[in-house]
């Protein structure tokens, strides 16, 4: 009998319970997905064309698990929001952090125009700051030089926006960097600024007398944001001392960059799985989400956590987000695609947006994991069984092994191996006793 669900909505009862082909056929009609799409899904991988098409010195494919995490709702909408990741607990943890959220309406969401800074860095220049006034009083045909390298992409709104210069003192004397602000709108634009940049770099050097050397986007994108804010009760929670304990472990991630570093990570789980499901740049994503974090010249925390009069949670995040949802990997990677669609964002800002609720939604999971129980409970339960199958258990046995190495904190893969053993053991003799009594 089929598992009932109701179309439109992310919240599925038990969806981890479900066999794997059942949450496809789930995830296939929430999303529309033809018969092909579904089969791509299910086979995980890709024709290997494709590979070679996308780096070199292809040998295979290394597969990653996907997974579907379940009850978010963002800006009212539902989404099922594909995860690409191997470490246990997360896609779990982000599913339970959503359903805690939506009954007091999940998460709000915004984003700024999707502007990615592409730079030219210009050196040996005899007057900097004659380089700086000369390049302003060129803005107009700068853009206009850098525009006409994409002129598809300024009909639909986007392109070079604007010029700003700075000056910097290094250690091979003072640098002159121009930057470009371009509006990407749906693809994350890498290809795009780094162009520009290549063709304003001679009529730059005409201008300030120097030499142009790298020409190259800048992955701290911080003109470029996604934002998402949520309120979840303390009762939701397990109340208010959870709350205060959430609260507190985040004042621990503001003072201490050791804290904050696992503190980020653990909202990059979130982010960086969804990155990767839809076929975008998780090391661009990553670093501009740390160089962001670091801003102010204190390694700082992407999410603030406070609690309200009531007594409520309420958290907000702010990060860098360019991703794209046209070109690079997501137009020819069929999984990336696939997955696009069944989340079913229609621009580049919307999939920030999501992304950046699954971040909000991964750190407030691990901060109340660490406040109630601690976070060996849910992420070493997972983590044993993987032991537990290392060891050579299979079967009842993973869980038989993964049990007992949890009720006794002891998760390794010696201490596995002597569980198996015994285990193995006692149901040879159980079986042998059984032989010995039957009539």
């Amino acid at each position: 009998m089929e598992t009932p669900v109701l179309r439109g909505s992310s919240t599925i009862a038990s969806f981890y319970k479900l066999p794997v082909e059942e949450r496809l056929r789930i995830v296939k009609e929430f999303a529309s997905l033809t018969s092909e799409e579904a089969q791509t899904l299910a086979n995980g991988t890709m024709p290997s064309a494709t590979a070679q098409r996308m780096i070199e010195n292809v040998i295979s494919m290394f597969p990653i698990p996907l997974g579907i995490a379940t009850n978010f709702l963002v800006n009212g909408r539902d989404y099922l929001v594909p995860m690409a990741i191997e470490e246990p607990s997360v896609v779990a943890a982000a599913s339970n952090a959503a359903k805690m959220a939506r009954p007091t309406g999940g998460f709000t969401a915004t984003s700024t125009e999707p502007v990615m800074i592409s730079q030219i860095q210009i050196v040996k220049c005899p007057s900097p700051k004659d380089a700086e006034k000369e390049i302003l009083s060129a803005r107009k045909e700068i853009l206009e030089k850098a525009n006409q390298q994409d002129p598809t992409l300024v009909t639909m709104g986007g392109g070079a926006k604007d010029v700003r210069v700075r000056i910097l003192q290094s250690q091979v004397g003072t640098l002159v960097i121009v930057e470009l602000l371009v509006d990407c709108r749906d693809a994350m634009g890498a290809n795009v600024v780094n162009t520009m940049a290549e063709a304003v770099a001679p009529m730059l050097e005409k201008i300030s007398k120097g030499q142009a050397r790298l020409r190259i986007i800048s992955n701290l994108a911080d003109r470029r944001i996604a934002k998402a804010a949520t309120t979840v009760s303390k009762e939701a929670l397990g109340g208010e001392d959870i709350v205060d304990g959430i609260v507190e472990a985040y004042a621990f991630a503001v003072v201490d960059p050791y804290r904050c570093a696992t503190h980020n990570k653990g909202v990059m789980n979130g982010v960086t799985a969804v990155c990767l499901a839809t076929g975008n740049d998780t090391r661009a994503i990553e670093a501009g989400a740390h160089a962001y974090a670091a801003r102010s010249g204190h390694y700082s925390p992407l999410t603030i956590w406070k609690k309200d009069s009531n007594g409520n949670l309420v958290g907000t995040i702010e990060i860098p987000a360019a991703v794209g949802i046209i070109g690079g990997v997501t137009a020819v990677h069929p999984m990336a695609k696939i997955c696009l669609k069944v989340l079913g964002v229609k621009t580049a800002r919307e999939l920030g947006e999501v992304m950046a609720s699954v971040g909000l939604a991964q750190n407030m999971a691990a901060l109340r994991a660490l406040a109630a129980e601690g976070i060996q409970k849910g992420h070493m339960s997972l983590h044993a069984r993987n032991i537990a199958a290392m060891a050579g258990a299979q079967g009842d046995l993973i869980d038989l092994v993964a049990d007992k190495m949890v009720a006794e904190r002891k998760i390794r893969l010696d201490r596995a191996r002597e569980l198996l053993l015994d285990l193995s053991k006692s149901k040879e003799s159980g079986a042998t006793q059984k032989k010995t009594h039957k009539p």
